[in-house]
């Protein structure tokens, strides 16, 4: 059997990485950024490696959630695209992903202060000085190395959500080459302007994003919905979900999760933790219950599919916002997030396009909807409209006009230099027979 050149590139990649590890010097901890060991909470550490661990878990929730909904011809091959984001974003963050997202800021001088775009590519690659002392900046009471692998699971499931735009008809080689390009140059350099202390949309716009709202979900909804426009529409757009009890699971696993993707954005065992633990439950039940009634008042049946979205979408919505807000507004927040998605799930323009399970109406959306209701609600003095910070609404706003250009845009042109490397759709017999079988071999 021959080899394609392409498969022998990736072995020889993967080979020069494990032998650059087994040979790179390591470089110590610099003194003068890290605080001393007895500032490590014993508490805090426990909590940040379950809420670690509850990530993690997501992953593979994802994977149920999407691989219930395709049909039966593509439930392996969409499942792995989930689970390979665990290999290929480990260690992709581990070589450089991490030092790019919070490495020393690169970007640009504003009174002279420089807001960065981008971390230090060198400062932390192959893990270099992220080691057992805390962070004087970032996560300043558990272990450097705990940080930096808390954020490694957001890092892997961001480009794992993009796959269920591209169900059913992308190259799984090709696919992976994407979410390399992905996560260098849209998550790290939007992870970075965000969550580093000096990043320019957080630290110079004020820009909330408690979890992920803007550098999650909005950059995989935007990401996706590029994607679909340069694959094309599917041959056949027509099928029923193949596993519901697959996508109850997922949606399971997922709601499980997600407590440790918001609430473990405190990075501490504390308050603030518990009551974005708290918003995050009640968002997504309002928001399940809210869009199985507005399926019924639309004159569409009650469904497990439908709860399960709904649920999901909650989850997204709260999630910048999951420890800035009260309980009684998390419920209006999956209220009004559920009907805003509902809408453009059935949008028909929105279904021309052939967003395979509505990834683009979902997270997209979702996410776009709790950073316009973070920069309304969020409380403290100035922090929201109304709390007193137009300003800060006016930033919000400018700020999402720039992710959504960016995101899009920056994903519109990968995808198209993807598809100069290697091919992105398969052929259509290929297609025809089912991603399972004409990618990988196996059958479901």
């Amino acid at each position: 059997m021959k080899i394609e050149k392409r498969w022998i590139l990736s072995f020889t990649i993967i080979t020069i990485i494990a032998i650059t590890g087994l040979f790179w010097q390591h470089q110590p901890a610099n003194a003068s950024l890290f605080n001393s060991p007895e500032t490590i909470n014993f508490a805090d550490v426990a909590w940040l490696l379950t809420a670690s661990c509850l990530v993690l878990l997501m992953t593979p929730g994802l994977s149920f959630f999407y691989g219930g909904m395709v049909g039966k011809k593509n439930v392996i091959s969409t499942m792995l695209k989930s689970f390979i984001c665990l290999g290929v974003i480990s260690l992709l963050w581990v070589v450089v992903g991490f030092s790019l997202s919070f490495g020393d800021s690169i970007g640009i001088t504003i009174d002279g202060k420089t807001y960065g775009i981008i971390g230090n590519p060198f400062q932390f690659a192959f893990f270099d000085q992220v080691e057992t002392l805390p962070h004087n900046a970032l996560g300043t009471t558990i272990p450097f190395i705990l940080f930096a692998l808390f954020q490694m699971k957001f890092a892997i499931i961001t480009p794992a959500i993009i796959t269920g735009a591209l169900a059913e008809r992308i190259r799984f080689i090709s696919f992976l080459l994407f979410i390399c390009l992905f996560t260098l140059f849209i998550y790290t350099p939007l992870c970075h302007m965000i969550w580093h202390p000096n990043g320019l949309l957080g630290s110079y716009f004020g820009v909330k994003d408690f979890a992920g709202g803007t550098v999650v979900h909005m950059s995989a909804g935007f990401a996706a919905l590029a994607g679909v426009i340069v694959l094309g529409k599917r041959k056949n757009s027509e099928h029923i979900p193949t596993n519901i009890p697959f996508v109850l699971l997922g949606t399971g696993m997922l709601w499980f999760g997600w407590f440790g993707f918001n609430a473990g954005s405190a990075l501490a065992a504390n308050a603030t933790a518990a009551m974005a633990f708290a918003t995050t439950t009640i968002a997504s039940a309002s928001a399940m219950l809210t869009w199985v009634f507005f399926d019924r008042l639309n004159g569409r049946k009650v469904s497990a599919l439908g709860a399960c979205i709904g649920a999901v979408v909650g989850l997204v919505v709260i999630t910048p916002s999951a420890g800035f807000v009260s309980i009684p507004q998390s419920m209006f927040f999956g209220f009004i997030g559920a009907i805003v998605s509902n809408k453009m799930v059935y949008w028909k323009k929105l279904k021309q396009i052939d967003d395979t399970l509505d990834v683009f109406a979902c997270h997209g959306v979702g996410g776009i909807m709790g950073m316009i209701l973070t920069a309304i609600f969020a409380q403290g003095e100035n922090a929201s409209l109304l709390h007193g910070g137009i300003s800060v609404f006016g930033h919000h706003m400018m700020a999402l006009v720039l992710v959504s250009i960016f995101t899009f845009g920056g994903s519109y042109l990968l995808f198209k230099l993807t598809n100069i490397i290697i091919p992105i759709r398969v052929s259509e017999e290929s297609e025809s027979m089912g991603l399972d079988l004409s990618q990988h071999g196996e059958k479901f």
